[in-house]
């Protein structure tokens, strides 16, 4: 590893302990804006001693993935399955239903193309969904997008999965980031055997370390993820949390309007010391510099660790500072360098 290179964050961030290593000097406590969670938690809920002293059984999951079903609007005719996190479907997909030729909309989030790749699939780039084709077996989206936000239409999302009907390939949606803005989600599609809509706990409730993710889609793939799961694929404490949390729409409405109004603000301190703004969500923004990567020093150097693209050299993804003295150590990083 080469000192003062930048972390490989080009397959996800959070990596604060290699951060450590790598700029020992850096000034203290960290301010980690390398990943795209909401910076102010869902309060935790007192749990039972028996959620931490038992394992999970069959009525801890029903009522999470109840409680899924209904705060995601699932449609009848599908089914919800509790995992590890988005994560854990994106490598088990590639196995429970294998593909040779695999399609990924845009550039995205790495860690869908590495998983089908390392199934065995070949996988190819695309930019518009007219360009997923027989010849493929399997597309993926993530909508909307990491890391630059795009939201694909869902009359297009509609359409396509109208044609994989007829032609038996497999659509996977990611909607990881859609939470805030659930007007984009085609969560509807979820019923058709074809189609798997992923959807992630973690970061709209600012809890990813809990582990918590679903599928939503058709009986017949449902039954497949939960045998190749396994019995306990979630721990007692992240169902019983999620639980509590996902009927709390009063929260997670007043959440997203926060972000909303946070992230407006820091796509104003970020042009106001000299970035391009190109996109995001609400919980995270992408900026472009032409000096990214001697800012991405900088700033690490200052305690701040942000997110770069190997594949973009000329991006940097900011997360949402959480509190007011984070805001005042990323302004004097920023107005510093």
């Amino acid at each position: 590893m080469i000192l003062g290179a930048p972390i490989n964050t080009s397959e996800h961030g959070g990596r604060l302990s290699l951060a450590r290593r790598q700029f020992p000097n850096a000034l203290q406590p960290w301010l980690d804006l390398s990943t795209g969670v909401n910076p102010r938690p869902y309060p935790l809920p007192v749990l039972a001693t028996e959620v931490w002293s038992r394992l999970p059984d069959e009525d801890a999951f029903a009522a999470t993935q109840k409680a899924a079903e209904r705060s995601y609007h699932v449609p009848s005719g599908a089914q919800v399955v509790a995992g590890a996190g988005v994560q854990s479907f994106i490598q088990l997909i590639p196995y429970a239903f294998p593909a040779r030729r695999v399609a990924v909309l845009g550039f995205t989030y790495t860690e869908h193309a590495a998983c089908w790749h390392a199934a065995g699939a070949v996988v190819e780039t695309i930019e518009t969904l007219a360009q997923f084709d027989d010849r493929f077996d399997a597309c993926v989206v993530v909508n909307p997008n990491n890391p630059d936000g795009r939201c694909i239409e869902v009359e297009q999302l509609i359409a396509c999965a109208k044609r994989i009907e007829r032609s038996n390939q497999l659509l996977i949606i990611d909607e990881s980031f859609i939470d805030f803005t659930p007007r984009h989600s085609a969560v509807a599609l979820s019923v058709l055997v074809n189609v798997i809509v992923l959807r992630s706990f973690g970061k709209a409730y600012g809890l990813p370390g809990l582990r918590l993710g679903f599928a939503l889609c058709h009986a017949v793939k449902a039954d497949l993820l939960r045998q190749m799961l396994g019995p306990w694929s979630v721990s007692g404490p992240a169902l019983a949390i999620g639980a509590c949390a996902l009927p709390d729409r009063e929260w997670l409405n007043t959440s997203a309007i926060r972000c909303e109004q946070e992230a407006q603000r820091l796509d104003q301190l970020l042009m106001r010391n000299g970035f391009e703004l190109i996109g995001g969500t609400s919980l995270f923004r992408l900026v472009r510099r032409p000096s990214a990567h001697e800012t991405y020093l900088k700033l690490c150097q200052h305690g701040v660790l942000v997110r770069m693209f190997s594949q973009q050299a000329d991006w940097i993804r900011f997360g949402l500072p959480g509190d007011g003295d984070a805001w005042r150590r990323l302004t004097c990083a920023l107005e510093a360098i």
